[in-house]
């Protein structure tokens, strides 16, 4: 998002010539302490940007500076056309600015490259949602979409056990198997004091979204991936929560990333011991309930055995008892 401002940024200054830090934060709809942090980083990185002071001032370019797009290799061309997926982005209500994009990009690749998108459309095509999610966006994606790009502080209704109301300030958005999260912080809450309160909310979840009129400084050391990454691993824990003991076969080792999530496989793998005369490993696995894990391990079938508890391993034997009948 930043990174999308800073472009921005320049591109204002290089269209309008001079502009003050207070017309620039209406512009781009943040505060001007935020322009101001945005000038200074794109001064370090090299763009030829100055404030003028008195009466008329403010931040203009080294005259004749100009942003192109040169010294792009074929690999890097194409795969531009490959950083937006077009489903999502008519989800967000962006479809319209990314093909303005892209059209701006294309006039601006030299005729050598001008087959960059028809190349990497017949050779990749990302479909992010998951097979059988419902069709169509959340209802409120497009808001909250607006209040990501613009910084702006909302006001959510979420619907978990009961309807609750948080004031908070809108990160980022993430697809992930077809299902949308919104990644905010809570403002004023006592997690921000201590450094944190970024929280995670599902989109079809929010019943709805008021934005409050004020806007919010990013916090610019926020690491959106290292925030998802360390989301979706507590979210397995807290759900593979319960432990059981199996014996697995060769065969059973390697189907075992087919039958349960890769984190409770990769868990399962390191917690192995050795190998007896057959082949056989004893590990502890991470379930989420007996009653999931009975479905899950009937997939490896005469290549696993549960060991413990006590409960499943007869509830699998009584299972297999039952489906030996059926075929008798």
């Amino acid at each position: 998002m930043r990174a999308s401002r800073l472009i921005s940024l320049v591109l204002l200054l290089q269209s309008r010539g001079s502009m003050t830090a207070a017309e620039l934060a209406a512009e781009l709809e943040v505060s001007e302490r935020t322009v101001y942090r945005d000038v200074e980083a794109l001064s370090a990185a090299g763009v030829p940007v100055y404030a003028e002071q008195g009466r008329g001032g403010g931040y203009r370019l080294v005259d004749g500076y100009r942003t192109r797009l040169t010294g792009l290799s074929r690999e890097e061309a194409e795969a531009l056309f490959l950083a937006g997926l077009p489903g999502p982005a008519r989800d967000m209500g962006l479809a319209d600015a990314v093909a303005a994009a892209e059209l701006k990009v294309l006039a601006a690749l030299p005729a050598t490259l001008r087959d960059a998108p028809e190349r990497a459309g017949q050779r990749f095509h990302l479909d992010a949602p998951g097979w059988f999610g419902e069709s169509g966006p959340p209802p409120l994606l497009r808001e909250l979409t607006g209040a990501v790009w613009r910084d702006q502080v909302v006001e959510l209704r979420y619907r978990r056990d009961r309807e609750v109301v948080r004031t908070v300030e809108p990160y980022a958005l993430v697809l992930k198997n077809g299902t949308w999260y919104l990644v905010a912080r809570v403002e004023g809450g006592p997690a921000r004091a201590a450094g944190g309160g970024h929280r995670t909310y599902r989109v079809d979840k929010i019943v709805a979204v008021r934005p409050t009129g004020a806007v919010f400084d990013r916090d610019e050391g926020f690491d959106l991936p290292g925030y998802w990454r360390e989301q979706a691993e507590s979210f397995l824990r807290s759900m593979l929560r319960e432990r059981i003991t199996v014996r697995l076969s060769p065969a059973g080792m390697r189907g075992l990333r087919y039958a349960v999530e890769p984190y409770a496989a990769r868990y399962a793998a390191e917690a192995a011991g050795e190998p007896d005369a057959d082949g056989w490993v004893t590990t502890t696995l991470p379930v989420e309930s007996p009653a999931v894990a009975l479905h899950e391990l009937l997939r490896l079938g005469a290549d696993v055995e549960v060991v413990e508890p006590a409960g499943l391993r007869e509830e699998i034997a009584a299972t297999a008892r039952r489906v030996a009948a059926l075929y008798r």
